[in-house]
């Protein structure tokens, strides 16, 4: 089960920092992402890490204000976002999944949270 929470109300160029809190084992192969659905928009896939390691996956859209990491001790990966533009306004979801290849594809993922919403103003 995935818990995500941080979201909120701010204004362009802050930051937000996201959380996804895993309950239950996690394995090695098993990696969570992030991603955000706009409103009369498909959901899109914005950030992923493997449990086994910290080596993050970044959508190109958000790479270099964006990043991820996971904190294996409390279960919870982070998604911390800086330079926040209106455009990233979105309801972001956590997601996990025994995922070999492929993290960018949300249909590889089998676990979701309830998504948190972001709201950034001009």
């Amino acid at each position: 089960q995935l818990q995500a929470s941080g979201g909120g109300l701010v204004q362009a160029g802050g930051s937000l920092r996201l959380s996804c809190a895993a309950s239950g084992r996690t394995f090695s192969d098993y990696a969570m992402g992030w991603f955000r659905q706009a409103p009369g928009k498909e959901r899109e896939f914005v950030a992923a890490i493997r449990w086994s390691d910290s080596s993050p996956y970044i959508a190109n859209s958000v790479k270099g204000r964006f990043t991820i990491s996971r904190d294996t001790a409390k279960n919870t990966v982070y998604l911390q976002m800086n330079s926040l533009k209106p455009e990233d306004t979105a309801v972001y979801y956590c997601a996990g999944g025994m995922i070999a290849y492929g993290l960018g594809n949300l249909n590889k993922y089998v676990d979701w949270g309830q998504g948190t919403l972001v709201t950034v103003s001009s």
